[in-house]
């Protein structure tokens, strides 16, 4: 699948756009920016890791898994080179509220609660592939640049994220995710008091 089919079938996935108030602030506060996508990188290779040592029984998951973690490890440290070379220091940035509001809907559940992490990971690497790609023409070229170039393997690792979720839940996981869509949409349109990468539309000042 080429990267234009691959961000139509994103576009479709996602419950709703990006509103055009998060590109405005993502422009402004670019060094923001980029230590939480630094940080947003190093956390979902956390997560392929914490999902492997958890989960032992599928082969399939162990090997998607530590393919993904190598590669959200790799984009980390791009991003941080990136960074160093224009004199941005990593630095503490505390956690927005999106990830910790989707994990409020993972069951307690062993089997269910894997299920619902794969298809909170699908709908979070769906919308990092959907922001790349609405920013990357809206910066520098260079960064610009560098954005694009994450869009395929992004747009792999959310494949990968639904596909598993499908497979090891053995039944229909429509309802499942129609919940953490709704979630998802509230988070990312309603006005949020901090600008993250994965925040929603930045309160007024």
């Amino acid at each position: 699948m080429d990267i234009d089919a691959a961000l139509d079938e994103i576009r479709e996935f996602l419950p709703c756009a990006t509103p055009l108030a998060w590109f405005d602030a993502a422009v402004a506060n670019q060094t923001d920016l980029l230590v939480d996508h630094a940080n947003c990188e190093k956390k979902a290779a956390a997560t392929a890791m914490n999902l492997m040592y958890r989960h032992i029984e599928s082969p399939r998951l162990l090997v998607t898994m530590a393919r993904l973690a190598r590669e959200e490890l790799l984009h980390f440290q791009q991003v941080v080179e990136l960074m160093t070379a224009r004199g941005i220091a990593y630095s503490y940035l505390g956690p927005s509220r999106y990830m910790a509001s989707l994990r409020e809907l993972i069951s307690a559940d062993r089997h269910q609660a894997l299920v619902d992490t794969l298809l909170t990971g699908a709908l979070v690497e769906a919308r990092s592939c959907e922001r790349f790609a609405g920013l990357a023409p809206r910066l520098d070229p260079e960064l610009g640049k560098f954005y694009r170039s994450l869009l395929k393997s992004e747009a792999r690792h959310y494949r990968d994220y639904l596909g598993l979720a499908r497979e090891i839940a053995g039944a229909d996981i429509g309802d499942r995710l129609a919940m953490f869509k709704t979630r998802e949409a509230a988070l990312v349109t309603r006005p949020d008091p901090a600008f993250r990468f994965h925040s929603g539309v930045p309160e007024p000042a």
